[in-house]
């Protein structure tokens, strides 16, 4: 795994002109925040050796190289996940390889069904912590000493720092904003809603197929973690027969994406 890492962390190193203090996962139908990158260097995922390649649509797998807010960062137009079969190691190896290209931030964003009743559908959600239900974890196995210790603390997976300066953003610029705890779990299948109650019963706000082994992985080697859900569906909706679609979750994403994207740039921006 390591010469894994090194290997495809030093084909891109050749290939850039300057180290990214921040990482940037875009999840489904959030894609738009790139716009706003000066680009300086773009590759689609099956040039980079060693990377998987997204399946999903609304990701559309590209690594990019550029400056946001006057800070070098690299962005994930599309993430990896564990129901496209990949492990949850080959899901988590781009932030791995971010590590090494030198982040120090990891800036998250997902799609999430709402379990907290006082959501509306479009929301935006600050991630202050999360629930590992996917039936595995990155870190099973042998641990790589070089990136991280064998038993990572977890006490402060997303910054407190970042979640304070976050709200004061959204406050500014009348960005209504909600803040919770998103769980992760497996998928392909959206939740029955039995599942649904299980989750808001275990302290979940929202739902989705991504992000915790991300983060996971990032606190491993310690960088800095911020997240915000999109909610673009409701566990209850007002309409019982109206059945989610991955179409609606991409739509919804689109439409909020805008407040995200300047809730990311302005933290951004105010990095060290």
């Amino acid at each position: 795994m390591i010469e894994k890492i090194k290997e495809t962390a030093d084909f891109l190193k050749n290939q850039i002109g300057s180290k990214p203090v921040a990482g940037i996962i875009l999840g489904s139908g959030l894609g738009g925040l790139v716009n706003s990158i000066t680009v300086e260097k773009s590759f689609d995922y099956n040039e980079i050796p060693n990377f998987p390649v997204s399946t999903v649509e609304g990701h559309k797998g590209k690594f990019i190289f550029g400056k946001l807010e006057g800070k070098n960062v690299v962005a994930m137009q599309g993430r990896f996940h564990y129901y496209e079969g990949y492990s949850l190691q080959e899901v988590t190896f781009p932030v791995r390889v971010m590590k090494m290209l030198g982040i120090e931030y990891l800036f998250l964003s997902n799609a999430a069904g709402g379990l907290n009743k006082a959501f509306e559908v479009g929301d935006l959600m600050i991630i202050r912590d999360h629930i590992n239900k996917f039936p595995d974890n990155p870190l099973r196995g042998k641990n790589l000493d070089e990136l991280g210790t064998r038993f990572p603390e977890m006490s402060e997976p997303y910054s407190m720092e970042l979640i304070s300066k976050a709200k004061r953003i959204a406050k500014d610029n009348n960005i209504k904003f909600q803040t919770g705890v998103y769980v992760g779990s497996s998928g392909p299948t959206l939740e029955t809603p039995s599942e649904y109650r299980y989750f808001r019963i275990i302290g979940a706000d929202s739902t989705g197929m991504s992000t915790v082994p991300e983060v996971i992985v990032a606190r491993h080697m310690n960088i800095t973690c911020f997240g915000i859900s999109v909610i673009t569906n409701l566990a209850e909706p007002e309409d019982p027969n109206l059945a989610t679609t991955h179409e609606e979750v991409q739509n919804v994403a689109e439409t909020a994406e805008p407040k995200m994207t300047l809730i990311f740039k302005k933290l951004i921006a105010s990095l060290d």
